[in-house]
């Protein structure tokens, strides 16, 4: 089993002629993921690694069933290629591009939320991956493997760490979402929580978060009415306040968005938080003997 994404998944590549939708796709195909179509306006009838290419979402999906997409558009197109996917009734919808205005981002989210039965995963996010089966955005398909873990992160890289360390444990997962480091994210912990609490195959979750935000905290909140064990890490505990760290929503100001309260928080709930991602194979193994 597995959330979101398996290999029934039929992904649709908004971006697909650009250089990054192209290597990607390239990547995304070499997983095992079905890859139907692309869109770029104004080169329909091309092919890009055997995949046709559409003008609109519209008609990639009437022509070949997509449900997922993903999102290789620049900033100044991005909130309109979600809307045009959302439109289109895709069930998901993955925006990697990063850098988009916070404002266009909150009217995109709320729309999308209030309006359609699209799913939107980011922006600034890695995409998600689901172990021999699906990978929808750039989530290196080599540190993954099949087994009982979850994992949701708003930091991409340090995914990529923690499942590394996963796998060469032994601790396979059963699908790694990442929800983007942006403030307005389309989809927050929360959202992915009780995805994984339903989903039986699922044994353990682990949560990345990072400073900035009340994500973790609200999230600490949910967990408390979970039967499934978290185990969790926050970056950007040295971080000082008003800075900016990476992330845009990484930003700790007017006391709030803390590391140390999103850590109370979680502890609260009883969810181990250690400081070093290190420890997290770990503490998964003993939730998992």
């Amino acid at each position: 089993m597995s959330i979101l994404v398996n290999k029934e998944t039929k992904v649709v590549v908004q971006g697909i002629t650009g250089r990054e939708g192209q290597f990607h796709t390239r990547q995304m195909i070499a997983f095992g993921t079905q890859v139907v179509a692309g869109v770029t306006p104004g080169k329909a009838g091309q092919e890009v690694e055997g995949v046709p290419v559409f003008d609109t979402v519209a008609e990639a999906v009437s022509a070949t069933g997509a449900n997922v997409s993903v999102i290789f558009v620049p900033a100044a197109f991005a909130p309109d290629a979600c809307l045009e996917a959302a439109d289109a009734g895709v069930e998901l919808a993955v925006l990697l591009t990063e850098g988009i205005p916070i404002n266009d981002m909150v009217g995109v989210v709320h729309h999308i939320r209030h309006n359609t039965n699209t799913r939107l995963l980011g922006g600034n996010c890695p995409g998600l991956i689901t172990p021999g089966e699906c990978k929808v955005g750039i989530i290196p398909g080599n540190i993954v493997t099949p087994g009982p873990v979850g994992m949701i992160a708003r930091s991409g890289t340090l995914a990529y760490e923690i499942v590394s360390s996963l796998t060469r444990n032994g601790l396979g997962q059963t699908t790694v979402v990442g929800i983007g480091g942006d403030p307005v994210p389309g989809t927050r912990f929360i959202d992915v929580l009780p995805l994984f609490e339903a989903d039986p195959a699922t044994k353990v979750i682990v949560m990345i978060g990072e400073i900035g935000g009340t994500d973790e905290e609200d999230a600490a909140e949910f967990i408390q009415t979970m039967k499934k064990p978290v185990v969790a890490f926050i970056s950007g505990r040295t971080a000082p306040p008003g800075k900016r760290m990476g992330h845009a929503g990484a930003i700790v100001s007017g006391g709030k968005g803390t590391a140390k309260a999103k850590v109370e928080a979680l502890t609260a709930a009883g969810v181990p938080v250690p400081e070093s991602s290190r420890d997290i194979a770990a503490l998964v193994q003993e939730r998992l003997s």
